[in-house]
């Protein structure tokens, strides 16, 4: 999402988005609060969903991707015995049936079968296309298509029963995986059918429970002018701390910034060789962008931000 007008604003916002909104209506209010000029979000979450949402504004969205593809994690409370449209509270209630009595070894057996590699079906009411046009769309017509299944990990899946009809899971995941289809899925394997009654995301990539910013409060503080939310902007670079970190040799930062393959100030370490992506930084700790190493032990750019202030 970018605008004519507005600040040029870099940085991550941790925003716990609430409930019954969609990811890129929280954007674009977060985004008018900040009178930021560009923004992007790192992975959407269904409305009735709560939780961490990774906002990146200015030279930020350029290390989103890096986000997009991370791990995620969330905790769900799936309604047993009640099977809907779209596989959440918001459908329709297509089936009821009896819950049976779950001791926790029996449990334990259903969670076994979904943890590790296993094969989704995207659910109707999801953003995947089918012939141009979205799957949610042709859902509220009442059309089915077939799907292809997806491959998707499951790292963690942990649950508890908190009332006869109620399951809470802990869910770790690769990016991908849908939590309705999950828990449509493991309800079918109970028999007795199951929705999403409520979802949180929890964590993302290297945010792992972490501290979150509320919409209301965030609107109260730009009262005072956006510039007064820029505290809460986390760097560019902390979406990537889980990677490398180089720091380039002295005077090498110009010419990695136009583009070419820069030595760094010390050899590479092992971790930092292949193809993976490197966090680049400056002689005087600016983070320059992201960067590969070359077979010469160099390190070549990948994506460069635009260094906004005077320092490197």
């Amino acid at each position: 999402m970018a605008r004519k007008s507005g600040r040029y604003v870099d940085g991550i916002l941790l925003l716990d988005k609430p409930s019954g909104m969609t990811s890129n209506r929280a954007l674009r209010r977060v985004s008018r609060c900040l009178d930021a000029r560009k923004a992007g979000h790192t992975g959407s979450l269904d409305p009735l969903a709560t939780g961490l949402l990774v906002l990146c504004f200015g030279e930020a969205t350029k290390v989103s991707g890096w986000l997009l593809d991370a791990d995620k994690q969330y905790l769900t409370t799936a309604r047993l015995g009640v099977t809907t449209d779209s596989a959440d509270a918001d459908g329709t209630v297509v089936e009821a049936r009896r819950v049976p009595d779950l001791d926790d070894p029996e449990l334990e057996s259903v969670l076994a079968c979904f943890r590790g590699e296993i094969e989704q079906v995207p659910p109707m009411f999801s953003a995947l296309k089918h012939q141009g046009r979205r799957l949610h769309e042709l859902a509220r017509e009442g059309v089915v298509v077939d799907r292809e299944p997806r491959r998707v990990t499951i790292h963690g899946l942990s649950g508890r029963m908190t009332a006869p009809d109620r399951l809470e899971l802990r869910v770790d995941c690769t990016k991908g995986t849908y939590i309705r289809s999950l828990v449509a899925d493991l309800g079918e394997r109970l028999g007795c059918g199951a929705h999403v009654e409520s979802l949180r995301r929890t964590a993302l990539g290297p945010f792992r429970d972490p501290v979150m910013w509320r919409l209301e409060d965030l609107e109260e503080c730009a009262s005072g002018g956006p510039e007064a939310l820029d505290a809460c902007l986390l760097p560019p670079d902390q979406a990537l701390t889980g990677h490398p970190a180089v720091t380039l040799a002295s005077g090498q930062a110009p010419a990695f910034c136009q583009g070419q393959a820069a030595a760094p100030a010390t050899a590479l370490p092992a971790e930092a060789r292949g193809a993976g992506p490197l966090r680049v930084y400056s002689e005087f700790g600016a983070f320059l962008g992201i960067g590969r190493a070359d077979d010469g032990g160099s390190v070549a750019p990948r994506r460069l931000l635009v260094q906004r202030s005077s320092g490197g």
